[in-house]
């Protein structure tokens, strides 16, 4: 993919509302900031980023996950949920663990090998994110994590829908 197909600020003209053209900004730099995670993961360890935001998930809990739960929290289907828990379980980087009173259920946990590849990838991933945001010096980063948070706070809830496939 070339850097103008993702660049979906080219859309926008002189012409249209300022508001649609700053969407349009926001959305072509999370985009290429997600692009370039996206390959540096591939690149240096063999992982997808659903994958790694799987793992994420479970580092922050220790006890470990329902399958539902991860798919709440990850936004996919359990059907993908499913899929990524089967691969990373081949990998004996997670592990099921039935859950008590339910024989159906299972409780997802980072095994020491899942929590030790973990630690590496989401050390590189803050090294990375420091990085791909570097143009901005740190009183504009805190200036516009402001602004964005404003923003944020502007916005109706969104509605509950079902989760789109990863």
């Amino acid at each position: 993919m070339n850097a103008q197909s993702t660049d979906m600020e080219v859309r926008a003209h002189a012409d249209h509302h300022a508001s649609l053209r700053l969407w349009l900004r926001l959305l072509s730099a999370t985009t290429r900031i997600e692009d370039t995670i996206r390959q540096r993961l591939r690149e240096q360890f063999g992982i997808t980023l659903p994958r790694f935001d799987l793992m994420a998930q479970l580092e922050r809990e220790p006890q470990g996950l329902s399958m539902g739960e991860l798919s709440r929290r990850m936004m996919v289907t359990g059907g993908n949920v499913t899929s990524i828990v089967d691969q990373l379980e081949k990998e004996q980087l997670v592990q099921r663990q039935p859950q008590p009173g339910d024989r159906r259920a299972y409780a997802v946990h980072l095994t020491p090998a899942g929590r030790e590849a973990f630690s590496a990838m989401a050390i590189a991933h803050e090294r990375w994110v420091v990085e791909l945001l570097s143009p901005l010096p740190a009183h504009q980063q805190e200036q516009l994590h402001q602004l964005l948070g404003t923003l944020k706070n502007g916005q109706p809830s969104p509605p509950q829908t079902p989760p789109h496939p990863a």
